[in-house]
């Protein structure tokens, strides 16, 4: 599409918190943005799907439509923000094949059909940007896609989702169980009514499949990533880990895994983590969101900062907006998506990691000793194991009728294992749980250490 002088026309779809500041901002700062694009950004209206709902006085009614269609076909630049699949996916691909560069914050749509909008785009010769799509202000996605695009990326791991960085920091800090934490989460406006998406971790997980794809120049989706929350989390699990110099976060973690150290692939998962205290991650609090880079040349890399909110994610997306205008005025394109990799994506049974197991073990003479045999029998070795005083509790009497119970002494064990394979990890678990001695594998937590 062809612009007429020095101005850039602006479509906005969607006028939530992100879109009201990102509207905002286009009138507040005109002037420095147009210095930066090198040309005047006119938003031409904003596509909304209720027109008499209530809107912040920032935003100018009179560039309200509820005709999407009708903005994109006008515009140089559209910019998404309405979220969802659909009809979001429908209203991108017409920009895209209508000649307008795209801005998007929507991870879930990139992580579902990032690969069909990158080949459009590319077909259609305009650009795609989504840095908002992942941790909102900061600015990861850049970083992966051009300042280290001269190096091999090994390691993309971190905290990805701020409402359950901020649920499990509450229940460290102030002593606070899952419920409690998430409810104040909610009332403080970190998490939705439904947080199905942050706290189950498909949020985390979409923003990884992303990162991962630019990583490793490997298609990755959402669908190839293992996934687990943090509902399981309980405040037993922040304080045990604490005594043993670890705190709990919701970890995204993709690692490349070479030939030579076994199957080459990737292994990509979200899961909540014990944290050594001296690790770098550790030390991110609230709501806020880290990421952490490892690359052959560049080594270690830190990207930290505020991952949502309005004005935050608003700055990410002007970011590209002014990339995107500026590219419309001098010429040339974006990075294009850079597929070369191919490298598979491993099963979970495939990745390694250590673990913190928790187990409620009967207490008596020679358990303990049973259990290391287990783990050796399985080739997981054990870097320590805590025994915590034993208690008075009931169990299950064996080869009795269901409900049959009968009092016992009890004691908890607490296992960190060396590097083992999930695979291996699992075997044994079953193992236990079928165990005589074992009562209850009370929980399962990978580990990353420094």
């Amino acid at each position: 599409m062809e612009h007429a002088g020095k101005t850039i026309k602006i479509a906005l779809l969607g006028c939530g918190t992100v879109g009201t500041q990102v509207a905002r901002l286009l009138d507040e700062q005109s002037e420095l943005l147009a210095a930066r694009a090198g040309a005047r950004l006119e938003l031409i209206g904003i596509a909304v799907n209720n027109l008499a709902a209530q809107r912040d006085p920032a935003i100018d009614r009179s560039l309200l439509t509820d005709d999407p269609s009708s903005l994109i076909s006008r515009a140089d630049v559209v910019i998404e923000l309405i979220g969802g699949i659909e009809p979001t996916r429908t209203f991108v691909c017409e920009a895209l094949n209508a000649g307008a560069s795209v801005v998007t914050g929507n991870k879930a749509l990139l992580a579902t059909h990032g690969p069909e909008l990158y080949e459009l785009a590319a077909q259609n010769d305009v650009d795609l940007y989504y840095e908002a799509a992942v941790a909102g202000a900061v600015p990861v996605v850049y970083g992966l896609r051009e300042s280290l695009a001269g190096d091999q990326v090994n390691t993309v791991m971190g905290i990805m989702n701020g409402t359950t960085n901020f649920i499990l920091d509450s229940m460290k800090t102030q002593g606070m169980d899952f419920d409690s934490a998430l409810k104040l989460a909610q009332d403080l406006g970190f998490a939705e009514a439904d947080p199905s998406a942050d706290v189950d971790g498909y949020d985390a997980g979409a923003k990884i499949a992303i990162l991962a794809s630019l990583a490793f120049h490997t298609r990755v989706s959402l669908g190839d990533v293992h996934v687990e929350g943090i509902r399981s989390v309980s405040a037993d699990d922040i304080a045990s880990a604490d005594a043993a110099g670890y705190v709990i976060k919701l970890i995204a973690r993709a690692h490349r895994h070479s030939a030579e150290s076994g199957e080459a692939g990737i292994e990509i998962s979200v899961s909540p983590t014990l944290v050594a205290k001296n690790h770098p991650l550790a030390s991110v609090h609230g709501s806020f969101n880290a990421v952490l880079i490892e690359a052959q040349s560049a080594d270690q890399l830190m990207f930290y900062g505020r991952g949502a909110g309005g004005a935050p994610t608003a700055s990410a997306v002007l970011s590209d907006v002014v990339a995107a205008a500026a590219k419309r005025v001098i010429g040339g394109h974006a990075p294009r998506e850079v597929l070369y990799g191919n490298l598979p994506v491993l099963s979970a049974a495939e990745s390694s990691s250590r673990y913190y197991m928790k187990l409620e073990v009967t207490d008596a003479v020679g358990v303990l000793a049973a259990l290391t045999q287990r783990f050796a029998a399985a080739g997981i070795s054990i870097s320590s194991v805590i025994q915590n005083r034993s208690h008075t509790g009931l169990s299950q009497v064996k080869g009795s009728t269901p409900g049959e119970m009968e009092s016992v002494q009890n004691a908890h064990i607490t296992i960190i294992t060396h590097l083992a394979r999930q695979a291996a990890i699992d075997a044994v678990i079953e193992e236990l749980k079928n165990s005589t001695d074992v009562i209850d594998v009370v929980s399962i937590l990978k580990v990353e250490e420094n």
